[in-house]
């Protein structure tokens, strides 16, 4: 005898799933309007309660595992990605110990299968976190460690183009937020000078941290990650790699190169729950010195096991098993299934940039991955984001706002594995039909 019918609940929300992932290439969007969402009722009834979430909630959520959400860095949700990830909330493991189950082996095979395509070595170490905030955070608390037991003080952070979820993981490590210095970027572009990072460091005393970005989040453009190494070896400074989504060109062969050096980084932060399309929450954290990271993190109690369990790596103790969409997605796509939806965005980005320019409007960076920032010429950012408005309001697409090289700007970011080709003129219609005749260029 069963002792809990699971089905009745299971068929429900495979029913209202469904539904949703099957209209999600012809709803808006975003929804016209949001009312209040409703309060949990009391004690109403399997039927009743999914009743109400299908006509109180689903309507008025956004379409943005979609193909033509553009904002942030949004990845959708592939079907073995999303099965696993049902897996992994039924099965419940908790990844904190390596006790009685076989969880933990297998998150550390899917740790070392991607650290192997990324092109790190086999000496970092690897733990599946909630995001890339996380993942930064994780790599910060570390170098902090490395920097009191190697320096005796706290350490300076250096960065062209910083995350602002370094600066977080700054104040919440106790590093501070005063402790960031801003190098300058290249003419036209948002990776770091190197020569001007040299002299920062020559000039500067005491524990360094550089931060270098494989893949900033406004233009997706790339730190010299083979000079910053070399840079950081001459000065002694850590090197943290925030490659959220950027370390992603590593599946694809003509964008490998631009990952080149990351095997020299002593820490590094990749984001799955955006390029991979594996459900939120996923990241992982790769640190050089897992003997630092666990004088940060160790959980110290009579009742929990000890190293190597994974909840001595992270700030989480209990966390869910959070590798299995990831190893599915591998398992099932391989590195060159997913190397080619990397290339087809980063493809879908250049037309887009491509038919902006044919629209009057102004690309503002080179679109080496799968980013496009462009503005209205001579618009200020009310009109900005009047214009904004207007396009996400049309339903066909979702874009964010921005600043970049001084001009109150829009983004573009490129990284559904559902996105196709033809997405993009319809895309480019609905920007068309939003520019004003003031600013038709």
């Amino acid at each position: 005898m069963i002792p809990h019918d699971y089905n009745p609940a299971l068929d429900h929300a495979r029913r209202l799933a469904d539904t949703f992932l099957q209209e999600l290439h012809l709803r808006r969007v975003t929804p016209e309007a949001l009312p209040p969402a409703p309060m949990p009722p009391d004690d109403v009834g399997l039927d009743r309660t999914f009743a109400l979430l299908a006509s109180e909630v689903a309507p008025y959520l956004s379409a943005s595992p979609g193909p033509r959400y553009l904002g942030f860095v949004t990845g959708g949700v592939t079907p073995e990605a999303l099965a696993a990830d049902w897996l992994a909330s039924a099965w419940d493991q908790n990844l904190s110990s390596r006790i009685g189950s076989i969880a933990a082996d297998l998150e550390d095979r899917t740790v070392a299968a991607y650290a192997g395509i990324f092109g790190l070595e086999p000496v970092m170490h690897g733990q599946f976190v909630s995001g890339a905030t996380m993942a930064n955070l994780v790599g910060m608390a570390t170098a902090r460690q490395w920097a009191y037991r190697v320096h005796g003080e706290l350490p300076t952070v250096f960065a062209g183009s910083a995350h602002s979820s370094i600066l977080k993981a700054m104040a919440i490590t106790g590093i501070g937020r005063n402790r960031h210095v801003s190098i300058a970027t290249l003419p036209g572009r948002t990776c770091v000078d190197t020569a001007a990072l040299r002299v920062a460091l020559a000039q500067h005393r005491g524990p360094a941290i550089v931060v270098a970005s494989a893949g900033e989040v406004n233009t997706g453009d790339f730190d010299d990650l083979r000079g910053l190494a070399d840079i950081c070896a001459a000065a002694g400074a850590w090197l943290h790699v925030d490659g959220a989504f950027g370390l992603f060109a590593a599946f694809d062969d003509d964008l490998r190169s631009l990952v080149a050096g990351v095997e020299r980084a002593d820490s590094v932060t990749v984001d799955l729950h955006k390029w991979l399309n594996v459900p939120y929450d996923n990241a992982l954290a790769f640190t050089r010195r897992p003997d630092l990271q666990k004088e940060v993190f160790a959980a110290s109690s009579a009742y929990l096991g000890d190293d190597p369990d994974p909840l001595h790596y992270t700030p989480e103790n209990s966390r869910r098993f959070r590798a299995l969409p990831a190893w599915a997605v591998l398992a099932v796509r391989g590195r060159a299934g997913i190397g080619r939806w990397v290339a087809a965005n980063c493809r879908q980005a250049r037309a887009l940039a491509r038919g902006l320019e044919g629209l009057g409007l102004d690309v503002l960076n080179e679109v080496p991955l799968n980013i496009v920032a462009f503005a209205l010429r001579g618009a200020g950012t009310a009109a900005r984001d009047a214009f904004l408005q207007r396009l996400n309001g049309t339903g066909e697409v979702f874009m964010t706002p921005t600043h970049l090289h001084g001009r109150p700007a829009i983004r573009a970011a490129f990284s559904n594995w559902a996105t196709a080709d033809e997405d993009v003129p319809r895309i480019l219609a609905a920007v068309a039909r939003s520019i004003s005749g003031d600013f038709a260029g």
